[in-house]
């Protein structure tokens, strides 16, 4: 609960990020209700320290090393604990001094700090989607056992989540989950070949960090929003669909057993559910632009196309298998992404990857953590294999 003028104290994990510097937007604009305790980045020291001047946190942490001296001195006397390193970033994310530690960091380097801050016994905005991807069933079972709070950050999941509100589970019939179908919708497919890292990079309506906007123009991004939605809301995969909506701007819908629909909308502006996120149960006062119906005038649906777009069949796969599927499907396919974009694999490629791996790599039934996290360096040799095959 929201404790009335009492601010929330907060963790920024990933905060010089897209999601982060949202989340700074946000608590900026509502500096009687948060205050910043941790921040901490990958390697962008010099946002981390412009952040560190401005929200004065107790501690900053930096996951690449070879930045920490540059903290240090561009820091020195401003009476912040300076960490640098993987562990740092898990260790703040341990710490219990916290109300709300909002997980904005990229990729799988994520999941540990998520169930960290839950181990701690803390609650979690979560914008990471490789959390739940790679270790739903864990992060859930501690989040259940411990009476903790998940509150998603990601537009389609915080849309599912205000339209359930309220509501009963057993009258959910479907989800759908929308989304604007990415730069690459209309493009024939015979072209997905000559398709550039550049062109990949140009989203019709977000504008969002490089790893998740190729996610989208491979459309893996939904087919990762699906398996979350899994574990987020209790239903069956078969009651999770797909529907494209290049407006962008309703955001995720849910269809009850009556046949009636909530609709959550709004612009496509993350700051909106990091807003919902963070101030539940209240609604903060929005600081945002409104909508214009007459100006968007329309708004437009379509399936999407499983021949262009094979990721979202490989991610329902890999959710009905089980096991470390979804955490290896996660792991290639964000190799893959930065692979494609250092241009040392094709667009189409990148799938092609997730499925040769998932159909050659054993999949574990009932993992732990540790076998989790263990299937990144078994992937990344995989990986390494296959593109030193495919240049020979």
């Amino acid at each position: 609960m929201f404790l009335g003028a009492k601010k929330r104290t907060l963790s920024v994990l990933g905060s010089t990020g897209s999601i982060g510097v949202n989340a700074l937007n946000v608590i900026s604009v509502c500096p009687d209700r948060f205050t910043v305790r941790y921040l901490t980045a990958g390697r962008n020291a010099t946002l981390l320290i412009e952040q560190a001047r401005q929200y004065r946190p107790q501690a900053v942490a930096i996951a690449d090393e070879s930045q920490y001296r540059m903290l240090k001195e561009n820091l020195s006397g401003q009476d912040i604990e300076i960490l640098a390193g993987k562990q740092a970033i898990i260790e703040l994310a341990s710490r219990g001094d916290v109300d709300l530690v909002i997980n904005a960091i990229v990729g799988m380097a994520g999941l540990e700090p998520t169930y960290r801050a839950f181990r701690a016994g803390r609650d979690v905005a979560l914008s990471n989607k490789e959390s739940l991807v790679m270790a739903g069933e864990i992060i859930m079972n501690l989040v259940k056992d411990k009476g903790l709070n998940l509150y998603p950050i990601d537009s389609e999941h915080s849309a599912i989540w205000q339209c359930l509100v309220g509501e009963d589970q057993k009258n959910i019939k479907r989800l759908i989950l929308t989304g604007s179908g990415g730069p690459f919708r209309t493009r024939p497919l015979a072209e997905f070949d000559k398709i550039t890292p550049a062109e990949a990079l140009r989203h019709p309506t977000w504008t969002m960090g490089k790893k998740i906007t190729i996610d989208s123009a491979t459309m893996m991004n939904k087919g990762l929003e699906v398996i979350e939605a899994y574990w987020l809301f209790g239903v069956r995969p078969e009651q999770i669909e797909v529907l494209i909506h290049p407006q962008s701007i309703i955001h995720s819908m849910v269809e009850f057993c009556d046949g009636s629909i909530k609709a959550q909308m709004g612009l496509p502006d993350m700051r909106l559910p990091i807003q919902y996120a963070i101030g539940y149960p209240e609604r903060l006062p929005k600081a945002w632009e409104s909508v214009d119906w007459a100006k968007i005038g329309h708004l437009t649906f379509e399936n999407p196309e499983p021949v262009k777009f094979p990721a979202l069949r490989i991610a329902n796969e890999a959710l009905r298998c089980g096991g470390t599927a979804p955490a290896l499907m996660n792991v290639v396919n964000e190799l893959a992404v930065y692979a494609f974009l250092e241009n040392r694999i094709t667009f189409p490629q990148i799938t092609g990857m997730i499925e040769t791996a998932l159909s050659k790599i054993p999949i574990i039934n009932k993992p732990s953590l540790e076998d989790i996290l263990n299937v990144e360096p078994v992937a990344r040799e995989f990986m390494a294999s296959i593109i030193d095959n495919e240049r020979k």
